[in-house]
């Protein structure tokens, strides 16, 4: 018996299109981060990119649970002596709505240059129009 091993050139990638208009913030980046890895396909593997492309709308609709938008801060640095700067939940999501669901989405990703192209297969809109039509969508309900 042979140990199948899937190969990225010969994996079809889908796209699917998720609304996150009222849905937690968490709960939603595990089942994206899930479609990006290809860890819902009989064919996964570990060291290969074998996910699908995932389209998110209504980004800046995602909800979070408890003090969560006043309590969670997101972190930077600039590089120089005492360049930390940090903004709160509630204050990113006015700012760039899209990127609350990407910081999520990336820490649930491989921290190495895998983890990095799967994130790039992530397409997040504030609005619910998307330039994406073309790739005829499928939707994904979670």
């Amino acid at each position: 018996m042979k140990t199948f091993v899937a190969k990225e050139r010969e994996v079809q990638k889908k796209w699917f299109l998720v609304d996150a208009e009222n849905k937690i913030l968490g709960r939603l980046a595990a089942q994206i981060a899930t479609r990006l890895r290809g860890k819902h396909k009989a064919i996964f593997t570990p060291h290969a990119d074998t996910g699908d492309f995932v389209v998110v709308v209504n980004a800046d609709k995602v909800s979070l649970t408890g003090n969560k938008w006043d309590n969670k801060i997101y972190y930077r640095h600039s590089g120089y002596l005492g360049g930390l700067k940090e903004i709160s939940a509630r204050k990113l999501l006015e700012k760039k709505p899209e990127d609350v669901l990407r910081f999520a989405v990336r820490g649930m990703l491989p921290k190495n240059s895998l983890g990095r192209r799967q994130l790039k297969k992530l397409k997040v809109y504030a609005g619910s129009e998307h330039p994406h039509q073309a790739q005829q969508l499928e939707a994904l309900e979670i």
